[in-house]
């Protein structure tokens, strides 16, 4: 006979045969049989996995979780201890639907304990779920969401903040390149007096690009998150001419946040970089100045895909 290669507690109840080598079921859990299991992986005590879940390799699943049928979760995932998953967002006793919604973990997510997760949705690649969080709609790669209903909070890897308090001057190549490849910040001219404020840029000095479109993104809900797209050929300069909101870039392998919170402070995004703007004030009025004029098939909008083509294009 020949020895299995993972490990099941003697107070385990493993029914599946699809467990991958190393992988370790805890005392009190219960694998149904067609549950899918990858190599390494640590089931805890108290858990439970129904039949149509297939977890990678390497994924934590905590003590007190139960994972319905629908559930889908890749490589190097961590849940935490009593989170709670759902398949069916209109439950009925003894009414099964035909078909259980599917919620998908990306690869190196991790979703803190107690957290509660609609079905349906996707937490994207290393993506962070806060404790307690009710989590209602897709999560964004890398984002760290917290609080009911979640909201983005920051992202993961960013470094810290610059801040904005600190006095830019205008040249870009004076204002110190950021950690993602070919972003930059840039100070603008500012005079104020008893009459108001005055803002202005030499703009062929300042811009790599030619002005050709602008558009200007104001009654943002607060919550919400715009951009979470890269650009194939088109240059973007970004103000926020009124309040104040987050952007993140990245550039596939590095990742920053960015606060800009006054007219006179600018972010340079050159093609290729992964952007997203969030945690818009109420008041935020964000002035994009672009090289391009609106072409769809500019856009990248699945960050799977912008990965790929980040690397080819290095």
């Amino acid at each position: 006979m020949t020895k299995k290669k993972y490990f099941v507690h003697p107070q385990g109840l493993c029914e599946s045969a699809t467990i991958g080598a190393g992988t370790r079921v805890w005392a009190f859990a219960h694998v149904l049989p067609g549950a899918r299991i990858g190599d390494d992986c640590n089931i805890c005590d108290h858990t439970f996995v129904e039949n149509d879940v297939i977890l990678g390799d390497r994924v934590t699943v905590k003590c007190g979780v139960q994972l319905w049928d629908g559930l889908r979760v890749e490589d190097d995932v961590f849940i935490g201890p009593n989170a709670t998953f759902a398949n069916d967002r209109f439950p009925r006793s003894k009414r099964r639907p035909k078909n259980f919604l599917q919620t998908v973990l990306q690869t190196g997510a991790s979703i803190g304990a107690n957290a509660t997760m609609l079905p349906g949705i996707t937490v994207g690649r290393g993506a962070m779920v806060g404790a307690g969080a009710v989590v209602v709609e897709s999560v964004p790669a890398y984002a760290i969401v917290a609080g009911n209903p979640a909201r983005i909070v920051g992202y993961c890897d960013a470094g810290p903040r610059k801040a904005s308090k600190t006095k830019l001057p205008e040249k870009p190549s004076l204002a110190g390149r950021t950690r993602v490849r070919g972003v930059f910040l840039a100070g603008l001219s500012e005079v104020a007096d008893l009459r108001g404020g005055l803002i202005a840029a030499e703009v062929a000095k300042l811009l790599p690009f030619v002005i050709r479109r602008f558009f200007l993104v104001h009654h943002v809900p607060g919550r919400e998150v715009r951009g979470q797209h890269a650009h194939r050929a088109c240059h973007q300069f970004l103000v926020c001419v009124s309040g104040s909101c987050r952007v993140i870039a990245d550039d596939g392998t590095r990742r920053q946040e960015f606060l800009l919170d006054r007219g006179s402070l600018g972010l340079y995004l050159p093609p290729m970089v992964w952007a997203a703007q969030f945690d818009y004030t109420a008041d935020a009025g964000l002035l994009v100045l672009a090289s391009h004029a609106y072409d769809a098939a500019d856009y990248i909008r699945d960050y799977d895909e912008f990965l790929r083509a980040a690397a080819r294009s290095r």
